[in-house]
């Protein structure tokens, strides 16, 4: 019997599966796997960002172009995007972003605490509606969902994966 993917490996096959083919990336610990599954596959484009609101530019342009994106992003990141989202709600662009939640359960840096915690109403406020995922059970039907409705129904989608998930780093 083939062992079970780890849920890193199940995101980029639902990813791919909706022929997603633009990545947008900070590197980060939370997403490594993701990062480096598109950085091996010939067939996406995968793009080391300075700052993380350039993914939000990356994936209105993969838009334009015809192209799925998705913008791999820590929660602190979020916080350096809010007046690009503006472009996102004003726009009506579809938007993906994956967020490796910090600030949450089990947090032990203080600096993480303030934003990890305000992600949420700060990404509804613009526009996004918000998926958590808590368990690796949940992550093939979450993924499903955002990805429906991102890709068909054209909306901004957030995925915030928590530190349940992925895991809090110890200091």
């Amino acid at each position: 019997m083939a062992e079970a993917p780890m849920w890193p490996d199940e995101i980029y096959r639902i990813l791919r599966q909706w022929d997603v083919t633009q990545f947008s990336y900070v590197p980060d610990a939370g997403h490594a796997v993701l990062i480096n599954r598109s950085l091996e596959d010939p067939e996406v484009h995968s793009v080391a960002l300075t700052t993380e609101e350039e993914g939000v530019a990356m994936l209105a342009g993969a838009h334009l172009g015809g192209a799925r994106g998705v913008a791999m992003m820590q929660s602190s990141g979020v916080g350096n995007c809010v007046n690009m989202f503006s472009f996102v709600k004003n726009g009506q662009f579809p938007m993906l972003l994956l967020v490796s939640m910090r600030g949450d359960f089990g947090e032990g840096n203080p600096w993480q605490m303030p934003m990890g915690q305000a992600i949420q109403p700060i990404l509804e406020a613009c526009g996004f509606l918000c998926v958590r995922i808590e368990q690796a059970t949940e992550v093939a039907s979450a993924v499903q969902a955002a990805c429906t409705m991102v890709y068909q129904a054209g909306q901004a989608v957030a995925i915030l994966l928590s530190q349940r998930l992925i895991g809090a780093k110890a200091f």
